[in-house]
């Protein structure tokens, strides 16, 4: 699915909050749940990892895919440690 051009300026607004945040523990379970209601709730969720959690851009990249699959979102933009995911609705 493309991702409408709104929502990528949406998420490359600055006023946009991040909501969820991955700490040492990576992401696990409750963190996809987490970001599964959250994503009934908003269209657009922010969210941020712990540096520690991946170490280069392409872990990252990976890292993020992964959580867009597990969560069924849609990953519309990552920049450095954070990500924003998109319902698709």
């Amino acid at each position: 699915m493309d991702i409408p051009n709104a929502i990528k300026r949406k998420a490359l607004d600055n006023t946009l909050e991040i909501t969820i945040r991955v700490g040492k523990q990576g992401v696990n379970e409750s963190v996809i749940d987490e970001l599964k209601q959250q994503l009934v709730k908003r269209k657009l969720i922010k969210m941020k990892v712990n540096q520690g959690v991946a170490s280069n851009n392409e872990e990252r990249k990976l890292l993020f895919e992964s959580i867009s699959s597990e969560s069924e979102s849609y990953l519309v933009l990552q920049r450095g440690n954070t990500a924003v995911f998109w319902s698709g609705e």
